[in-house]
């Protein structure tokens, strides 16, 4: 039977991937996204015409979008917060499972914006825990992230580790979807999955991350920032190896059987779990666009963490996900996407 899916944030970076990746699969997708301005909204709409569809269409709120490329593949425009709209969607579609994307990204924002992150990052996922209950979705996938590590000093950071430690309201806000997911799941009976993302980098990016600003400073000769003097530790993994990892979680169907308490609720650590010191991962990439960076060291900034280190062996073990892209692949794969005309961004 062919698996109709929802991809939430579909028009993000991790988003569009993964319902290219399920599109590819066979399986009934759509995606939805409410392509706000955090970032370039032309990149959002780049990455949708990978998947074929058409920035004209894709503008349009509500509009239902189909796909050039794939015949059980469809984008609608539209917010998660919208508690009415989210309830008429799945009462149209009747999904399967939903994996839920999206969310105002970015640690430091955070600190500057903490009205945005309540309503995306908290409201925006209680109405989708809300639909799941009342439309009979089997699984919902929810993006957590490696930043409800927060304080933790011990590493490799495991999932059964304490994370009650947050530096930054996003990294509170990714901790509350993990215990309302799982009060959703004792309550109401369906799986829910965490899957706590580490560092991700590759194509199409995010023009706010560390890769791809690194990447733009470098090629425009222009001075990147270093922030705590290049002292940190990321445990940066590549987009391929996400996007895989993620779909074992969608298309497996016996998550529940390895959950305790008797609740069908689990948290994945995924990421590469081999963390990189922040000047190699700097090096890799002057040698992959031929140019040195002009570096400015700064001092660690609020909501930031030294280090950053995934235990994977939850996922590998009961999930069967190991990372194959190695940082010099990965760069190389980066690199060659960003001074491509693909990038849109590019100057």
């Amino acid at each position: 039977m062919q698996l109709r899916i929802l991809v939430t944030g579909a028009a993000g970076f991790i988003g569009s991937h993964v319902m290219l990746a399920l599109a590819q699969a066979g399986c009934d997708v759509i995606g939805i996204d409410n392509i706000n301005s955090y970032y370039s909204e032309k990149l959002k709409y780049a990455r949708l015409n990978q998947c074929g569809i058409a920035t004209e269409d894709a503008s349009w709120e509500g509009n239902i979008c189909q796909s050039s490329r794939f015949e059980h593949c469809r984008f609608i425009r539209m917010s998660i917060s919208d508690g009415e709209g989210m309830d008429r969607l799945f009462s149209r579609w009747q999904f399967d499972k939903v994996i839920n994307l999206a969310a105002q990204a970015g640690v430091r924002y955070s600190i500057e914006n903490p009205q945005a992150y309540m309503r995306s990052n908290m409201n925006g996922f209680l109405n989708l825990l809300e639909c799941c209950r009342n439309h009979g979705v089997k699984h919902l996938i929810f993006a957590s992230s490696s930043s409800v590590y927060g304080l933790c000093d011990k590493v490799p950071f495991k999932e059964d580790f304490k994370v009650d430690t947050p530096v930054s309201l996003y990294a509170a806000s990714k901790k509350s979807d993990e215990l309302m997911a799982f009060a959703y799941s004792k309550l109401y009976g369906f799986t829910t999955t965490g899957l706590r993302y580490f560092t991700v980098y590759g194509p199409w990016g995010r023009p706010d991350m560390a890769p791809m600003l690194f990447a733009k400073a470098i090629s425009e000769e222009q001075p990147i920032k270093v922030f705590n003097n290049g002292d940190m530790i990321r445990d940066f993994t590549y987009i391929d190896d996400i996007v895989k990892g993620t779909l074992q979680v969608v298309f497996n169907d016996h998550i529940a059987d390895y959950c305790a308490l008797g609740v069908p609720h689990r948290v994945y650590n995924i990421g590469c779990s081999r963390p990189v010191k922040l000047m190699d991962f700097i090096n890799e990439l002057e040698t992959a666009l031929g140019k040195k960076a002009v570096k400015e060291f700064l001092p660690m900034q609020p909501g930031d963490v030294y280090e950053t280190y995934a235990d994977t062996s939850r996922l590998e073990q009961e999930i069967g996900y190991k990372p194959q892209v190695t940082l010099h692949e990965g760069i190389q794969k980066f690199a060659q996407w960003y001074l491509s005309d693909d990038n849109v961004l590019r100057p």
